[in-house]
């Protein structure tokens, strides 16, 4: 198992490494800034915390995402988070 998931994580920051893991503007790299979880980390959280159908679904979706990758995405995006997004402070995100 890797190593950053001996550290306890709160089910509400297991529930936002999820939700991040899905959005594909949110590359990797954002969720190990803030959470300190590689790749790999946030591959085997995922497969204990879902379905295994869903974690297939999920997989295959990364695979073929380029935002997922910063070494596959594009050059002119510079940023983790929607330029909307509030400042990550308690994982809130302002409302329009």
């Amino acid at each position: 198992m890797p190593v950053a998931l001996n550290k306890i994580l709160e089910e509400k920051d297991i529930d936002r490494i999820i939700e991040m893991a899905w959005e594909d503007r949110t590359p990797f790299d954002a969720i190990e800034f803030q959470f300190g979880l590689k790749e790999a980390d946030v591959k085997v959280l995922m497969k204990k915390e879902l379905k295994f159908s869903s974690y297939k679904l999920w997989r295959e979706r990364v695979e073929n995402c380029k935002t997922k990758h910063l070494a596959k995405r594009n050059e002119t995006i510079d940023r983790f988070k929607c330029n909307r997004q509030r400042a990550i402070s308690n994982n809130k995100i302002s409302k329009r």
